[in-house]
């Protein structure tokens, strides 16, 4: 299908271009002017429209739409192990198809095209991304003791059948999900080391995400949680490791020397009191940050443009200096930053990239005067003015509206699935 989108805004690595978007199967086929000879299946508007490349959340728990705002103002400790997992042991699989609904349809309506998720349920955040279009990046998440442990070895088993039964789908793909070191024993550890390289598989792991994890950490190993991963040869793995707030000068050393990508959850961390990641140091070092929302458990809704407004602020206040992470710097965070932590060739809007974009609608007090449009996306913006978002070529958000699947059908089912949660 080849589209255009006429007379609008375009937000490019080297700056806005006036003029037309064109979009050729599901690549881009230019930017600015129309290639002599093309024709169009479709053609769109894009006057007081401003079109940016899609935005890719790398870390959340999709499932978890069903725990929104049940489990606000407790400590970490609480959330998690008194809250949360109790929570997780009642879920069915109806629940978490659900949930995973929920969360794309909203991931998609605030201007996402692609995400990677940690679930417990294998199956469900892969059939409603592709349900509705969207490209996701899946992890089951992994716990165990040793590589003898049954219920370690079940979880693989269900990470391993969810890659077959989704091989063939090109908006989906891989990585194997240690949760934790405080829930991986180091065989266990040692095992998926194995067996991500077996299956040439990276890793998507939360790390050095509380003070309590540290602490822990340095009492059993006499190191830091970077440290004792980096000691297994963990990061010889490509690893994206999210939160990563407790973090020293050599962890981060660390994470430059071994191309690791930290995955950055402003809102979410400061919502459980775990802290605030130091990204302008990590970028200083040349690390790959990208943004995540994490899950509505923590962060209550999944929207990036809010996500790239407390990333760019918080660096700026807790280093007082009004400089660091700049809106561009943000952006490419949440776009170019991302695609490469995941993998996906997109994050940017030149020809030849996916076409992987959305477009914002501008008819609005947010965006009026339009001084600075690329500062308004970060400071100015939300999700809710995502107006349309083609993913691989196809349009699945036109008018602020889902072109595939029942909004009201569900919203519906999210809410009868968290019904017994509330």
């Amino acid at each position: 299908m080849n589209i255009r989108i006429k007379d609008t805004i375009i937000y490019t690595p080297d700056g806005n271009v006036t003029g037309d978007l064109c979009i050729s199967g599901n690549r881009i086929a230019s930017v600015g002017s129309v290639p002599d000879g093309m024709e169009f299946d479709e053609v769109i508007d894009g006057h007081n429209k401003m079109v940016v490349p899609g935005l890719i959340n790398t870390h959340t728990h999709a499932y978890m739409s069903v725990f929104r705002n049940i489990a606000d103002d407790l400590t970490f400790s609480d959330w998690l192990f008194g809250a949360i997992m109790p929570k997780e042991d009642r879920l069915t699989q109806e629940d978490e198809d659900a949930g995973a609904m929920l969360s794309c349809m909203e991931m998609i309506k605030s201007g996402m095209v692609a995400f990677m998720d940690m679930h417990i349920c294998p199956g469900a955040s892969a059939r409603a991304a592709i349900k509705l279009g969207m490209r996701g990046v899946m992890t089951r998440g992994l716990t165990g003791q040793d590589r003898h442990d049954e219920g370690g070895l079940r979880r693989i088993r269900e990470h391993l059948g969810e890659c077959e039964e989704f091989a063939g789908s090109e908006l989906i793909g891989f990585k194997f999900g240690p949760h934790a070191i405080y829930t991986c024993g180091e065989d266990y550890l040692r095992y998926l080391m194995e067996l991500a390289r077996e299956h040439g598989q990276g890793f998507h792991i939360h790390l050095a995400e509380s003070l309590m994890e540290s602490e822990n950490c340095m009492k059993e190993h006499g190191m830091s949680p970077v440290e004792y991963l980096d000691s297994l040869g963990f990061f010889e793995i490509p690893t994206c490791a999210a939160h990563c707030v407790q973090l020293s000068e050599h962890d981060m050393d660390i994470f430059a020397e071994r191309g690791v990508s930290v995955l950055h959850n402003p809102r979410s961390n400061l919502k459980l009191a775990n802290g605030i990641a130091p990204v302008a140091r990590l970028l200083l070092k040349g690390v790959n940050v990208s943004l995540g929302t994490d899950s509505q458990a923590s962060s209550n809704d999944l929207d990036m443009f809010t996500e790239m407004g407390f990333a760019a602020l918080l660096q700026k206040g807790i280093n007082h200096d009004p400089v660091l992470c700049s809106a561009e710097e943000v952006v490419r965070m949440a776009t170019v930053n991302g695609a490469k932590a995941l993998g996906i060739d997109s994050g940017e809007i030149k020809a030849g990239k996916l076409a992987d974009v959305v477009m914002i609608d501008l008819d609005h007090e947010r965006f009026t005067p339009r001084n600075n449009l690329r500062s308004a996306l970060v400071y100015s913006s939300s999700g809710t003015r995502a107006d349309t978002v083609i993913i691989n070529g196809e349009i699945v958000l036109r008018g602020g509206h889902l072109t595939r699947g029942d909004e009201e059908e569900i919203r519906f089912n999210a809410a009868k699935a968290a019904e017994k949660f509330a």
